[in-house]
């Protein structure tokens, strides 16, 4: 099939009225969550994954991306009104988009962020069409050998790109190393782990955890940190940009989304990681460097395109490769595995449906996107004045709901409860929880594809350095860990990430 073909297939997929339904749901919800400040895109689609065991795969995975990439839209709206960004990609966004809305440029500023988001999610959708399929096609010829690097070296980049120490990040993936393997071995029907627990020979529920660690520990860090009082919401004018504004945002919507692009597929980057990249960029090549901090809205433009750009190419090593490359994407991955299907590069020849329907619907989605940031501003503003504390009660019985329907069992909600506690915690000692992720969902095919490796060698270890491709991908998760821990780049690191802690 020819590129038109593949399109054709995408089109007719993604207009279906179910696939357009969930990805109208799923943009709505990510623009809600995006606004709504102290939920997330983590922790929606962790509590969101039961409902997908009714669902195709096609309509559950359009409906996860939108919640995933439309949070990026909806978190621009609280950090330009109040100074509080739904999301922590949207950060930056706040430091010249709240001056702006302080000066009565909110509009502009909201402006700037939805348009400048839907040309990136529209670039970013090309990129991913142009860029995923040879990819797969290459990765066909991977070796067990081969995936095992690759998955060395996403979870090396995983740590890298953690925010927080080092040290934290691989004590938390060696966690999540250990949580994965637990059950029967695949080959010896050795039990693991499991305490003389019949419940735990099929391993750990990914559900349980996912909504425990970003779920529950998300609800009870917004109750620590509660804010009483009504908010100051700035008013909302004009949403057009004038001749001038239009012209100053241009270029940094260009850069933001071809940054963005290119640090979304890069294993442990995302969408945080390329707004913050995009506004340090901004500010160094602008005319204007005395206007950031104070108003500049180039400010806006780059992050925002930076943001969606990420967040859309994303999906290509998770799609392609069955490598997440952030948070989000090791919950797609779970969410394939849930329906039946092994992430990776079959997917793009087994399911073509799902791919390039996938892929379609991001576009449908980015259009839907700026019809519900833009004409629909008032209902999110009077969101933003509902207070948490009607709120968490709900999300608290969503999840126990949620994971108990997944095997109908009172353990998985024993062991949401327990990981609930484990990822507040781990935001007191500031431990980043998403490399525990990453070593609970790579953990098993990790094992899997190094003992195939040892099985075909006859256990000679030194096959993972005789395949080219698998020497060079070990060869550099290797650079990569030393540079990750020279005190250089570890300051570097707190650096990227002080906005965020």
């Amino acid at each position: 099939m020819d590129i038109w073909a593949h399109l054709s297939l995408g089109f007719s997929t993604a207009v279906t009225p179910e696939n357009l339904m969930y990805c109208l749901i799923g943009t709505t919800l990510g623009t809600l969550i995006g606004v709504l400040p102290g939920i997330g895109p983590v922790a929606t689609i962790a509590m969101l994954l039961p409902l997908t065991f009714n669902l195709d795969a096609v309509p559950s995975l359009i409906m996860l991306a939108g919640i995933f990439y439309g949070a990026q839209y909806g978190g621009s709206t609280t950090a330009i009104l109040l100074n509080l960004p739904g999301e922590t990609s949207s950060v930056v966004t706040a430091i010249d988009g709240h001056k702006m809305a302080a000066q009565g440029r909110a509009g502009p500023a909201l402006a700037t962020a939805a348009l400048g988001s839907f040309f990136a999610g529209t670039v970013a959708t090309c990129v991913v069409i142009l860029f995923a399929p040879p990819l797969a096609a290459f990765a066909l010829q991977f070796n067990s050998g081969d995936y095992f690097a690759l998955i060395v070296l996403g979870l090396i980049a995983s740590v890298a790109l953690a925010s927080g120490s080092v040290v934290n990040a691989l004590a938390m993936l060696t966690v999540g190393l250990l949580l994965g393997v637990t059950g029967r071995d695949i080959y010896t029907g050795a039990a693991r782990f499991t305490y003389g627990s019949f419940e735990l020979s099929d391993g750990l529920n990914f559900v349980a955890i996912a909504m425990g660690l970003f779920g529950l520990a998300e609800v009870m860090r917004n109750l620590d940190q509660m804010r009483t009082g009504r908010r100051n919401v700035y008013p909302v004018s004009r949403l057009m940009l004038n001749r001038e504004e239009f012209r100053r945002v241009i270029a940094p919507v260009l850069r933001g989304t071809a940054l963005g692009s290119l640090l979304g597929i890069l294993p442990g980057g995302g969408a945080t990681l390329s707004s913050f990249s995009s506004y340090a960029l901004e500010k160094k090549v602008s005319r204007y460097k005395s206007e950031f901090g104070h108003g500049a809205i180039e400010g806006v433009a780059g992050p925002e395109s930076a943001n969606n750009a990420a967040a859309q190419t994303s999906f290509i090593p998770m799609l392609t490769l069955g490598i997440p490359s952030n948070s989000t994407m090791a919950l797609m991955v779970g969410a394939l595995i849930i329906q039946g299907i092994q992430p990776g590069p079959n997917v793009v020849t087994l399911r073509p449906d799902l791919f390039w329907g996938l892929i379609f619907s991001m576009w449908i989605g980015n259009l839907m996107l700026v019809v519900l940031n833009l004409p629909l501003i008032g209902i999110w503003v009077k969101l933003l004045r509902i207070p948490y504390h009607f709120m968490y009660p709900a999300i608290i019985v969503f999840c126990c709901i949620g994971v108990y329907s997944v095997n109908n069992t009172f353990l998985d909600v024993y062991i949401m409860i327990g990981f609930g506690v484990v990822g507040y915690v781990l935001s007191k000692l500031r431990c980043d929880p998403s490399p525990l992720l990453f070593g609970f969902v790579l953990g098993p095919l990790l094992e899997e594809h190094l003992r195939r490796a040892m099985l075909y060698s006859r256990g000679d270890p030194l096959v993972l350095l005789q395949n080219p491709i698998s020497a060079g991908l070990l060869f550099a998760a290797a650079v990569l860990l030393v540079l990750t821990v020279l005190p250089a780049i570890g300051k570097r690191r707190e650096e990227i990430f002080k906005e965020e802690d």
